[in-house]
């Protein structure tokens, strides 16, 4: 089945994509062609978006709070037979319900440049600077210190939560070359052990090899030098203390979740004691 998708929104678009992202991974084989129409603001913009739209039929979804502007898409998509859905009316209607004022008509309000915002970019170029083991004088003032063996997802993940506002750093675990002291001396930080099955990592090694052409017949992928890397990793993380997720099955969102949610429960323990 070819489903042809129209985006429209009077901003980025973000938040669209991913309420659209998350609706069609409930449904199977399904070839989605996505027409993606940010920054939508005037009528003669969107008169340009109406005529691809009625030459590519299908589903319109929509963030518009210019008035006149949603009204012309609503009245040109019934006149063409198409639905137009805006998924964030319901939310806002019961907002504007339960706090007694109307919502304000100002498109990627969102997107304002407040502290939250520049904290998030403080908190990204923190952790880009902070990769990969570099930096340890730094780790105190980490929300997140990321641990486990190569290639368990640690630099995609911190750089997930940086996006969240987390100021994150990542260590690799590697037997013959111990961590540096500070790791085991943190106050702030919550640190995290990362592990995965000896499978999903001689095979995630392999092809990172062969993707930078070198011998795939190492230590590197062996699979009785992988469970050893595995199993030192693990008696660290119970030596420690340490949270520890299994990211075997987990994509990055979810194993980026399961921290916050550690973070959240920790703080609230911290607030109650």
């Amino acid at each position: 089945m070819r489903l042809h998708l129209h985006l429209l929104s009077d901003s980025t678009g973000e938040t669209l994509e991913n309420i659209a992202k998350a609706a069609l991974a409930q449904f199977d084989d399904v070839e989605t062609l996505r027409h993606f129409w940010p920054m939508v603001r005037s009528e003669a913009h969107l008169e340009r978006i109406l005529q691809e739209i009625a030459q590519n039929p299908g589903l319109v979804i929509f963030t518009l709070v210019n008035n006149d502007v949603r009204r012309t898409l609503e009245s040109r998509c019934r006149a063409l037979g198409l639905p137009a859905i805006a998924p964030l009316d319901s939310v806002s209607h019961a907002l504007s319900n339960l706090l007694g004022q109307e919502a304000k008509a100002r498109p990627g309000r969102q997107h304002t440049l407040d502290a939250a915002y520049f904290a998030r970019v403080d908190a990204i170029q923190f952790t880009m600077a902070h990769d990969d083991g570099i930096g340890a004088e730094d780790w105190e003032e980490c929300d997140i210190v990321l641990a486990g063996v190569s290639r368990s997802s640690k630099t995609p993940t911190s750089i997930y939560l940086a996006n969240r506002g987390f100021k994150t750093a990542n260590i690799p675990i590697v037997v013959e070359s111990p961590p540096p002291p500070e790791l085991y001396t943190l106050k702030h930080p919550l640190v995290v052990g990362l592990t995965t099955s000896a499978d999903r990592l001689v095979a995630i090694r392999r092809n990172r090899l062969l993707s930078l052409n070198q011998a795939t017949e190492t230590s590197y992928v062996d699979q009785d030098s992988v469970q050893r890397e595995i199993a030192f990793a693990r008696r660290m993380f119970a030596d420690n203390g340490w949270p520890v997720i299994d990211v075997t099955r987990r994509s990055i969102e979810e194993t980026a979740a399961a921290i916050i949610q550690l973070c959240n429960e920790r703080a609230l323990q911290a607030r109650n004691a």
